[in-house]
């Protein structure tokens, strides 16, 4: 677990955007297992994210016509993954975050600090190399957010799932196994 931690406009969320090439660079390449980003067609490159990476926002995004279940599902059904498979490994995620009781609820139905975890568990359906998390508590209470951290850390700890953080949160960045600071775009 890798935090990116700096004053607002440092550059945090942009760094994380080009690395996990939801935006392109300017120029270099971006290697991510081996494999060049930045030389990927559009197609190629979907693919290459929707199954090595995952993505939690400080937004949830989750799509409200659809339920939790329905919601985690949705990457791996983009992956043309089995159905049986899919429903499976979103109910086993829905368990691991205390949430399996929420399966069959919209979003709209749940707190911030549910949909935050329906968020995370969209993130892990298609087991990414890593999970890239651009401000994933900003907008939770202390509370949840301190749920979130934990989260983080028994996912780290009991699946060995590796993050890349953008926070301004100090105790998460604490909690991390490096922390690297931005300032005007550049490392320090």
């Amino acid at each position: 677990m890798v935090s990116i931690v700096g004053a607002s406009g440092a550059g945090k969320s942009t760094l994380l955007y080009v690395v996990s090439s939801l935006e392109k660079a300017d120029k270099g390449k971006i290697l991510f297992e081996n494999q060049d980003l930045c030389s990927l067609h559009q197609t190629n490159l979907a693919h290459f994210r929707n199954t090595r990476m995952g993505f939690v926002f400080q937004f949830h995004h989750l799509l409200p016509e659809f339920t939790a279940l329905e919601n985690i599902c949705i990457p791996a059904w983009i992956g043309k993954r089995p159905t049986k498979e899919v429903h499976q490994k979103a109910l086993s995620l829905l368990d691991f975050m205390g949430l399996a009781d929420k399966k069959d609820k919209k979003p709209n139905s749940l707190s911030g600090g549910e949909q935050q975890r329906v968020a995370v568990a969209r993130a892990l359906i298609n087991n990414p190399s890593l999970v890239f998390a651009d401000e994933p508590t900003g907008n939770l209470d202390s509370t949840n957010a301190n749920a979130l951290h934990e989260l983080f850390i028994k996912l780290r700890n009991e699946l060995q799932q590796s993050f890349l953080i953008v926070t301004h949160n100090e105790s998460l960045a604490q909690m991390s196994n490096r922390t690297l600071q931005m300032k005007d775009g550049k490392m320090i």
